[in-house]
């Protein structure tokens, strides 16, 4: 399947909403740092520096988003990807999670970073195939962020900036 990433704009946020409710509200609820973020994805986001990006498929659609949000001394939380649920399985999520990556060696982190939850068993796994290394100093610094976060990771910073210089 032909895959389109896209960067964020006002008529995608509605997108950005409704994919991250639907993950969250199925395993978790949403919480009010959650609700925030969702309802106003340009200001708590894309205002302080951060991306949103968006999949599409072929026809346009728009199948999967996830963010990079900047966050306390530097760091940039990886945050809010999914991908909705006919489109599992199809590449999106990959497809995605490369992009934010790849923007995210532009923006030089210190660390990038994420929070999730055991329940995420596939996500996990998506994210330890890209390169992201469970850390507890992460957890840490950041676990307590979220009532749901249970996992924490980090990706390697050399990788990251080998990305950057074209060696990966």
């Amino acid at each position: 399947m032909p895959l389109a990433i896209l960067d964020f704009t006002d008529a995608l946020a509605p997108h950005f909403d409704a994919i991250n409710r639907a993950w969250i509200e199925a395993m978790f609820a949403v919480e009010p740092h959650d609700d925030e973020v969702l309802s106003d994805p340009r200001t708590h986001i894309v205002d302080r520096g951060g991306t949103i990006l968006f999949v599409a498929g072929a026809d346009g659609e728009i199948l999967g988003a996830g963010a990079l949000m900047p966050t306390a001394g530097g760091a940039i939380e990886l945050t809010k990807m999914g991908v909705r649920d006919e489109a599992r399985g199809s590449g999106a999520g990959r497809a995605l999670l490369a992009a934010l990556i790849e923007r995210a060696s532009g923006l030089s982190p210190d660390p990038l970073y994420l929070l999730t939850n055991a329940k995420c068993a596939a996500a996990i796994h998506l994210y330890e195939t890209a390169g992201f290394v469970h850390d507890a100093a992460i957890m840490a610094r950041f676990g307590g962020d979220y009532a749901r976060c249970d996992v924490a990771m980090s990706f390697p910073p050399e990788t990251l900036n080998a990305g950057r210089t074209g060696r990966r």
